[in-house]
């Protein structure tokens, strides 16, 4: 099963860097890597131009002009390049263990999508990677928070990762899903722009399409960079949008990933 892992990024190359180095170091490589840039920079071209020519599996750069935050066209605009099958989505933000991308080819399955958890970096923890440019998580390092979801216990794994439709917990910054699944509900919804509640709409229509959860806990172990939050000025409309998409049961967003597929 081809497997595309895309990392979503903004003007933060320093946490990009550790986050594709950890990607391009996994004991099951990805089949590529896809960078979701929501109108960065030139400095985070430059960088990803640097592990595209030095990496030995495809590194590709997917830019969109900068008109405030708009994660959900990112991710469509990466999602409708994609060549595998399988797509995991992390965040700029995230260092990944080594056996994180075949943790979650190993526990993927038809008829759902994983959601993994983060371990949370505290902001020294983070300043020492950054100089360090250190890359490995462990439960026994200091400056962390969750610290339970720094073990890695496969076995274990696949007991907990039973099957549901709770939308509490969502997160975007460690999922995974079939492509095709992604397809079928039209992607992220575009209607989203600044922060909050685009994951949990899309996984609303995944649900009413048909695909159930899995949480994948002592698996598919990645930790969280430390920064200081998002503004939540846009959570009215797009808690609105939420609840709309849970009320009227949609399955399809009308502003997805469609008008990028019919450019190819």
């Amino acid at each position: 099963m081809k497997c595309s892992l895309v990392i979503t990024t903004y003007n933060w190359p320093e946490a990009l860097e550790l986050s594709l180095m950890s990607a391009l170091r996994q004991s099951e490589a990805p089949d590529e890597v896809i960078v979701a840039d929501d109108g960065s920079r030139c400095d985070t071209a430059r960088l990803v131009e640097e592990y595209r020519q030095s990496s030995s599996i495809p590194v590709l750069h997917v830019w969109q002009e900068d008109a405030g935050y708009r994660l959900s066209a990112s991710r469509n605009r990466a999602v409708a390049a994609a060549g595998g099958e399988y797509i995991v989505i992390v965040d700029g933000d995230m260092v990944l263990h080594p056996d994180f991308i075949g943790d979650h080819k190993r526990l993927a399955q038809q008829g759902t999508f994983i959601q993994g958890s983060r371990v949370l970096l505290f902001e020294e923890n983070t300043k020492q990677r950054f100089m360090r440019k250190e890359i490995d998580i462990s439960p026994f390092e200091q400056g962390i928070g969750n610290r339970k979801n720094a073990v890695r216990l496969p076995w274990l794994a696949g007991v907990l990762a039973r099957k549901g439709s709770a939308l509490k917990g969502i997160r975007g910054c460690n999922i995974s899903f079939f492509r095709s699944d992604c397809i079928r509900v039209n992607g992220f919804n575009e209607d989203f722009v600044g922060w909050g509640r685009e994951d949990s709409e899309f996984v609303v229509r995944l649900f009413n399409s048909g695909v159930l959860r899995r949480n994948v806990r002592f698996s598919a172990i990645a930790a969280h960079l430390w920064h200081k939050e998002n503004t939540r000025h846009a959570l009215p409309e797009n808690d609105r949008l939420l609840e709309r998409a849970i009320t009227e049961k949609q399955v399809r967003c009308p502003n997805g990933i469609d008008k990028y597929l019919e450019k190819q």
